[in-house]
């Protein structure tokens, strides 16, 4: 392993990451803000414990009540006036559903002076849920969807139809009193509507795109949810303003300025980066290759959420997986190719993404073992835990998608 790369790298990653913790963003979305009645708060997602937290610096008692939903490990300590709460994610549980019912119980019977505070995260979908079939189907249902190749618009699509939160449903649970969301996004282009499934946003997706998504990923479902497939959801909410906090595209920016600072000449290729993860690291590859004659460091960086077609029985993520399909394409060069989610989690697993350099395939090659293989059975996180290629960052408190950068420097110095 080429240690000075690895180590830039987890400078990269960790500054990269600081700089879109939601703390900042959430004290200036409430700083000049003017509640008249009561304020309740819900925080869900996996940056909610941070929101939640930051919320009530900036607001104190005024914040009548609030609760929080969010991921295993993730809550840090006690919020004066919260209740606090972890669920399953990315596959809902019993946790999620109960939770979620103490909030819809929290705003019940609101007067029109008062306000739900809103405080949304990627991974709300899995978190903040209160199904319309039973817990055991929408399980199913869910396993089914990530394991398709599904992307996470097309994903939420469907999860919205069979919940009674999603959709917009829980603005709906809100009124008369108003609703302000502050939203961190974890989806390319930052469509409201599909964060968390947007429960306090119009729907913008039908029961025609619903039934296409069914049809397209030969999904099983039973004849309850197929008929809520065919319920619209609201699409018109007169007591809804939300403010977008938080994107990828303010990732990228920060990884570059990080690479930057490390002596590295960046460019962003793209903030909207969505295919396959594997294809994804070959073409990180792919772009190092050919500036492998270079005279100065080069950093090329990609934002997005890549997605993993389950075909093996083995253990990793999307950035794990990202990153081995890049192992074979910088054999032997001054270079690498590492991707992390910045929640600080990678599909199932305590990592929060791969690394990989021009060692990495040897290496992998003397453990008996190779890409292929090991992506056929998705089994990256133990072939890059045997070479000493994962990345653990624990959890972050923020969640805007994933970062992948491709580092290569001349082949006569190291950076």
């Amino acid at each position: 392993m080429n240690i000075t790369l690895r180590q830039a790298a987890d400078r990269i990653i960790n500054q990269s990451i600081e700089a879109v913790k939601p703390d900042a963003a959430v004290i200036r979305a409430l700083s000049d803000r003017q509640f008249p009645g009561r304020v309740f708060c819900v925080a869900t997602g996996k940056a909610a414990w941070q929101m939640a937290k930051a919320a009530r610096g900036v607001l104190g008692d005024k914040i009548t009540k609030g609760i929080v939903i969010t991921k295993y490990g993730h809550v840090k300590g006690d919020i004066p006036g919260f209740e606090l709460y972890e669920a399953g994610h990315p596959v809902p549980d019993e946790n999620s559903f109960s939770a979620t019912e103490k909030a819809m119980t929290l705003v019940k019977g609101l007067r029109e002076t008062d306000t739900v505070l809103f405080l949304l995260s990627g991974g709300g979908s899995a978190l903040f849920e209160k199904p319309l079939i039973p817990g055991e189907e929408l399980s199913d249902l869910t396993r089914q969807l990530l394991s398709s190749g599904a992307d996470i618009v097309e994903m939420n699509t469907v999860r919205k139809r069979v919940s009674a939160v999603k959709g917009g449903k829980f603005a709906t649970l809100c009124q008369p009193a108003k609703v302000f969301a502050i939203v961190l996004s974890d989806i390319l282009g930052d469509p409201l509507d599909m964060i968390a499934s947007g429960p306090v946003t119009e729907d913008s997706s039908t029961c025609e795109q619903a039934l296409a998504i069914v049809k397209k990923y030969s999904l099983r479902l039973s004849p309850k949810a197929m008929e809520l497939m065919n319920v619209e959801t609201p699409k018109k909410l007169s007591n809804v303003t939300s403010i977008v906090t938080g994107s990828v595209r303010e990732l990228t920016l920060a990884a570059s300025k990080a690479c930057m600072a490390e002596g590295f000449t960046p460019t962003v290729l793209s903030d909207m980066l969505c295919c396959q993860a594997r294809e994804a690291g070959s073409f990180m590859a792919s772009i190092l290759q050919s500036h492998k004659d270079t005279k100065v460091p080069l950093a090329f960086i990609a934002g997005g959420e890549t997605v993993v077609r389950l075909t093996g029985s083995g253990k990793g993520g999307r950035n794990q997986e990202l990153a081995l399909g890049a192992a074979e394409g910088i054999k032997g060069m001054s270079a690498c190719v590492f991707s992390v989610g910045s929640d600080g989690t990678d599909g199932p697993t305590d990592a929060a993404g791969g690394y990989v350099d021009g060692d990495s395939l040897s290496e992998l090659a003397a453990a008996g073992l190779t890409p292929y293989e090991v992506l056929e059975n998705n089994d990256a996180y133990t072939a890059l835990g045997k070479i000493g290629g994962l990345i653990f960052t624990g959890p972050t408190g923020t969640n805007v998608n994933d970062v992948s950068v491709g580092l290569i420097v001349p082949e006569s110095g190291e950076n």
